[in-house]
C-alpha cells in the first residue's frame, strides 16, 4: 500500500500536467478550425455594407473561439535585427499590430504611450509592424521607450507563418491582451472616433477603452482611476 502511495505521489502530478497540456488550445489551432466560417459570414456582411453586423461577428468570433486560447510562440525581429520570441516577454503582454499603410486611430498612439508609462513594471507593451526595418525605425520614433517595437519584413519572405496567423487572420490594427502564461484574455479593434473629434477627446476614448481591458484582464483587482475620473467629468 505504501509503495502504491509513493508511486501515485511521484507519477500523479506528472500525469495531471500532461493532461493540462493536452487541454490547451493554441491560437493557430483555433484559427484553423473556426476562421473560414467567420470569414464567410463577415465577407457577406461587408458585401452589403453592414458594418454593425461585421463588428458583431468579429466580437462573437474572438470571444467565443480565440479568447482563452494560448498565443503561439511567434518570432519577430527587433530594430537591431535580433530575433525576438513572444515567450521572451515574461510579464503579461499588450500586443498591437500595425503597418505603415495602416492609419492609427486618432489619439491611439498617445494613449498607448501613456499606458506603457503607467504599467511598465507590470506589463510588456509590444508594437508589431508588418514592414521593412528602415520604415519601422522611422515609425518607432512615435512610440515611448517603454514599448518594444518589433517587425516582420514580408518583402524578404520572412515569417510567413506569423504573417498568416497574426496579420491575414484578423487584419490590422488588432490588439491582443495576453496573460503571463500567454493565454489570450481579450482581443480588441482600435477605437476610431469621428474625424472631427478633438485630439484630447479621441485620446481619452482610446485610453479608457484600453485601460478598461487592461484592468479587467491583465491587472486583477486594479481600479482604473484615470478612466473613472474621465468618465465622471
Amino acid at each position: 500500500m505504501k509503495k502504491l502511495l509513493l508511486v501515485f505521489l511521484f507519477i500523479g502530478p506528472t500525469v495531471f500536467s500532461q493532461q493540462e497540456l493536452q487541454e490547451k488550445t493554441y491560437f493557430s489551432e483555433a484559427l484553423y478550425f473556426h476562421l473560414s466560417d467567420y470569414n464567410r459570414k463577415a465577407d457577406l456582411a461587408y458585401r452589403f455594407n453592414d458594418y454593425e453586423k461585421g463588428k458583431e461577428l468579429f466580437e462573437n468570433f474572438t470571444s467565443t473561439h480565440l479568447e482563452g486560447s494560448y498565443m503561439d510562440n511567434f518570432k519577430f525581429r527587433n530594430l537591431k535585427k535580433k530575433e525576438v520570441a513572444l515567450y521572451d516577454y515574461k510579464k503579461p503582454v499588450f500586443l498591437i499590430t500595425y503597418a505603415s499603410w495602416c492609419v492609427p486611430s486618432k489619439g491611439e498612439i498617445p494613449a498607448i504611450n501613456e499606458l506603457a508609462k503607467a504599467y511598465k513594471d507590470k506589463i510588456d507593451f509590444v508594437v508589431l509592424f508588418w514592414d521593412k526595418r528602415d520604415k519601422v525605425r522611422e515609425l518607432a520614433e512615435k512610440f515611448s521607450t517603454n514599448i518594444s517595437v518589433v517587425y516582420v519584413d514580408e518583402s524578404q519572405n520572412n515569417g510567413a507563418y506569423v504573417v498568416k496567423q497574426l496579420k491575414h487572420s484578423l487584419g490590422l490594427p488588432t490588439c491582443f491582451l495576453i496573460s503571463g502564461d500567454k493565454k489570450i484574455m481579450d482581443i480588441l479593434r482600435s477605437v476610431f472616433p469621428p474625424l472631427q473629434t478633438e485630439e484630447e477627446t479621441a485620446y481619452r476614448e482610446n485610453y479608457i477603452a484600453l485601460e478598461t481591458s487592461i484592468s479587467q484582464n491583465l491587472i486583477k483587482g486594479y481600479e482604473g482611476i484615470y478612466a473613472d475620473n474621465v468618465q465622471a467629468e
